[in-house]
């Protein structure tokens, strides 16, 4: 198998689908999802036999997937021994193996070909960076977790990448990060706001948001730092579902997954993926835990994927509520909106329900009373309209920077707190 063959093989076919108008789009990607349902999907034991429609399938989710693992996967590999190569190499066989940091304390688990490998190097290049591909770049990878992944872009010369543990602390990797001098950056955005707030010396030429959900707070402090656009690169376990273009549109990966939205209130939706261009582990109207805001407008730049307006958050942070009416929920954003909006001031919050009655808002204790006293009324206030029975708490403390769990600003405690 050549690798970069196959990353090149990718790059071209990511970079002429982008090209199509999108009625041709379309009739390439139901014919590429019905070899897809023919060909691959079979070979997976929990299917057996190709559907006639795609929808005849059931739809999955994680705990599924967990439960039969080695039923979704094509070479029958078990989560047991997918674990146990993670904690080595994460190697099993001639698979890679990764997993999830596990957002909700649920990690997943993902294992792919090394022509899988390489095919997910050249769409995401074709997507993120193909203006900056051919001078050359140094890529600055910042997460909690390493994988196989992207091992394959160690092996091109056109590419540097250097990966630097999230969970160490950047204390730690400073130095290094700073002589490595990245032409790109792709770290969560709590992470970039720290790089502002210290004043690295970096001088990229783009940056992503990445692994984390961007809040609207966050985006024009690291813009102002960087003095670039934040852009934003929306991947999860389950594959590469999003990538901002150079006009600045969040278009979704469509070119390699088939994407169903589920209504989930106050206009926003939630995917069931069909990652088409899979292999090895077979994902087929997967629900994802993803809030998503679609937008309704062609972007600028000519591609016919349909664009994200804004990644909000998980279902698992969905607020849950009892009033007098009935179970109310509350998503993140409405919550989110409601804390910034008080005060021009509050540039960081956490918003945590602790009990089915119980909210608690923290702001640090830096920030004028006036404001916290405003943040605490606007939450109360939006909960009381929807006839929430609930108190909400006030707590002054240090927000510090936590690396090793993801940034939830708005988060739902209420399996914790049972």
């Amino acid at each position: 198998m050549n690798g970069l063959a196959e990353a090149a093989g990718s790059f071209a076919l990511t970079r002429w689908v982008s090209r199509k108008t999108r009625p041709g789009f379309e009739r390439w990607q139901a014919a590429a999802l019905r070899r897809f349902l023919d060909r691959d999907l079979p070979r997976a034991p929990f299917y057996g036999k190709a559907p006639a429609r795609l929808t005849d399938l059931p739809v999955t989710d994680k705990a599924l997937l967990m439960a039969r693992f080695e039923d979704f996967n094509v070479h029958g590999l078990n989560a047991s021994l997918a674990w146990a190569a993670l904690a080595r190499d994460g190697r099993a066989g001639a698979l890679t193996v990764g997993a999830s940091t596990g957002t909700s304390g649920n990690r997943g688990l993902f294992v792919i070909s090394e022509a899988e490998r390489y095919r997910w190097l050249g769409a995401i290049l074709a997507k993120a960076t193909p203006d900056l591909l051919w001078r050359g770049m140094r890529v600055a990878v910042i997460l909690p977790q390493n994988t196989g992944l992207y091992d394959s872009a160690r092996k091109s010369r056109l590419i540097k990448l250097a990966f630097f543990d999230l969970t160490l602390g950047p204390e730690s990797w400073r130095g290094a990060l700073e002589m490595f001098d990245p032409t790109i950056i792709i770290a969560p955005p709590k992470i970039l706001r720290h790089f502002a707030a210290e004043n690295f010396r970096l001088r990229p030429k783009r940056v992503f948001s990445a692994a984390e959900t961007l809040d609207p707070v966050d985006r024009p402090v690291i813009e102002a730092f960087f003095r670039l656009p934040l852009d934003q690169i929306y991947m999860a376990t389950e594959g590469l579902f999003a990538v901002t273009c150079r006009q600045g549109g969040l278009h979704l990966a469509e070119d390699s997954v088939f994407f169903e939205f589920e209504p989930a209130g106050e206009g926003l939706v939630t995917p069931l993926v069909t990652a088409f261009r899979r292999q090895t582990q077979i994902m087929a109207r997967y629900r994802m835990n993803d809030l998503l805001r679609l937008s309704d407008q062609p972007c600028r730049c000519g591609s016919p994927l349909r664009c994200v307006d804004e990644v909000v958050g998980r279902m698992d942070d969905v607020f849950r509520l009892g009033s007098a009416d009935g179970p109310i929920l509350l998503t993140p954003d409405v919550l989110r909106n409601a804390v910034l909006k008080a005060d021009r001031r509050i540039d960081d919050f956490r918003l945590v329900q602790i009990g089915p009655d119980r909210v608690e808002l923290g702001l640090p204790p830096t920030l004028a009373d006036d404001a916290a006293a405003a943040a605490r009324q606007a939450v109360q206030t939006l909960l009381d309209t929807r006839k929430a029975v609930v108190t909400v708490t006030l707590v002054r403390a240090p927000l510090p920077l936590e690396t090793g769990r993801k940034l939830r600003r708005v988060e739902c405690r209420l399996e914790q707190a049972r």
